[in-house]
């Protein structure tokens, strides 16, 4: 019995493994399908170079393309304990991006704490406010704390496609088509000082990277919002 659970087990790890693999290999290939523009990334391109570190942060529907957004030597971004969790572990690996277990429902204190330790350490950090779970655009809480209590500041960032698809996720994460453009701005760096106001805060981070999804969208030539 225990035989058949280890082997069950074995056989689930390398599904995931083979999972991650075709995922990571899928957005390489999407990516090279598209044209990449940068917009107002003046100042954290400034940071990467000079390692200043940073508290990236992006809507979850923007996740997919993201890692072509940083290019700097180390990320940490926090991973649920779910299934779902341990893919995006596995996929984030293959683009050099370290993960933190914890959410923002279950562990949250844990992870956080965690990514304390790797932001100690010299890590920036990846955080997406509404995820794992939504609501979408509900800032919680974990990246005001992060900032406040690491000193680091946070950068808002958004994208949007001239042409693309939706998932059927919570989140309506936007999938870029093959030979798409892809326009991504930055925002200015926000502080959140230790005793903040995390209710103001997170509505202040939430104005900002909706003000930057409609700056994308009207650089993608869209008429609606779709950031």
């Amino acid at each position: 019995m225990r035989g058949a659970k280890s082997q069950e087990s074995r056989t689930s790890e390398a599904s995931l493994a083979l999972v991650a693999l075709f995922g990571a290999a899928f957005i390489r290939c999407l990516r090279a399908t598209l044209r990449l523009r940068f917009h107002g990334e003046d100042e954290v391109r400034r940071r990467e170079r000079d390692g200043e570190h940073f508290i990236l942060a992006f809507w979850h529907r923007h996740m997919l393309l993201m890692p072509y957004a940083y290019r700097g030597k180390r990320m940490h971004v926090l991973s649920s304990h779910s299934r779902d969790g341990e893919l995006m572990v596995r996929t984030l690996s293959h683009f050099g991006i370290g993960t933190v277990r914890g959410s923002s429902t279950r562990g949250g204190a844990i992870g956080l704490r965690g990514l304390l330790q790797v932001a100690a350490q010299g890590s920036d950090l990846g955080f997406t406010p509404d995820g794992p779970r939504g609501p979408a655009e509900d800032v919680k809480p974990g990246v005001l704390q992060a900032s406040a209590l690491s000193g680091l500041p946070i950068v808002p960032v958004a994208y949007a496609a001239t042409r693309f698809g939706r998932l059927g996720s919570w989140d309506r994460m936007i999938v870029p088509l093959p030979f798409a453009r892809l326009e991504y701005v930055f925002g200015a760096p926000m502080s959140v000082e230790r005793g903040a106001d995390l209710e103001t805060a997170g509505a202040e981070l939430k104005r900002r990277l909706n003000e930057l999804g409609r700056e994308a969208d009207r650089r993608a030539g869209l008429e609606t919002s779709d950031a």
